[in-house]
């Protein structure tokens, strides 16, 4: 009789529960002494933790993290200014659920985007949707949608996903058309959906660098009035790396 409910299990796409099951088929010793109550939960907690593992692997997929970056990996050693006691709290996503920005800026080579991409990956635990963009490939994207008739489609994708991350912010100038994109975005996301900034620039510079003032304050009061900051300072941090010395080279 196993056999057969296991593979209707299955056919229900209740995979978690046929695993479940055929775990206690095959340890009866260690499950046989349980009442029925107490291995039905089992089998029920094993099928809700099979979900959960599952949404959070299509969440980590869809994100297109551009690193894989944990929380437990992160260096608060280097002289870079990062506050463990802030990092921590992010961590935590409560300010996903509230809809709040943050904004990583800092010298290349300081670990913002490694910083972000933890963040992110944190997020998908949590069972928050994330996508990762370069501001000059999201732009791209933008462009090609318009011309083929997909832009509103992508608006409301971008609009719906809890965490946006955009790196690379403030790199090459902007033209009308991509303020207008980007004040698209800010808007349909503000007090909704959360986005992280990553930028080299300080957050002073960001109005120069939009270059229009009316939108670069439409844009930016959406962006920074409810953000978090990590300032991040000190040299490259992948002076750390390794070195090919003269005998290392390939010629």
């Amino acid at each position: 009789m196993i056999e057969p409910l296991i593979a209707q299990l299955r056919q229900l796409k209740l995979s978690g529960m046929a695993q479940a099951l055929l775990s206690q088929q095959e340890q009866l010793g260690h499950y046989g002494d349980l009442s029925f109550e107490e291995r039905l939960q089992y089998i029920v907690e094993s099928e809700s933790l099979y979900r959960d593992n599952r949404k959070q692997q299509r969440l980590l997929r869809n994100a297109k993290l551009k690193l894989s970056a944990t929380a437990s990996e992160i260096d608060y050693q280097h002289p870079r200014g990062l506050k463990r006691s802030q990092m921590t709290g992010l961590i935590q996503c409560e300010w996903v659920s509230k809809g709040q920005n943050a904004l990583l800026t800092g010298p290349c080579g300081c670990g913002k985007t490694y910083l972000a991409c933890t963040l992110g990956h944190s997020a998908c635990l949590k069972g928050y949707s994330v996508r990762y963009f370069r501001l000059s490939r999201l732009l791209l994207m933008l462009s090609q949608a318009k011309a083929d008739g997909t832009y509103q489609r992508l608006l409301k994708t971008l609009a719906s996903t809890h965490l946006l991350i955009i790196d690379d912010w403030g790199l090459e100038p902007l033209t009308a058309a991509n303020r207008s994109d980007l004040m698209e975005i800010m808007d349909d996301r503000h007090g909704t959906n959360s986005t992280i900034m990553i930028s080299q620039l300080p957050t002073e510079q960001w109005h120069q660098a939009i270059g229009d003032n009316t939108l670069a304050d439409a844009i930016l009061d959406r962006l920074m009035h409810n953000a978090h900051r990590l300032k991040l300072k000190g040299e490259s941090m992948r002076k750390k790396e390794e070195i090919l010395t003269d005998g290392d080279q390939i010629d």
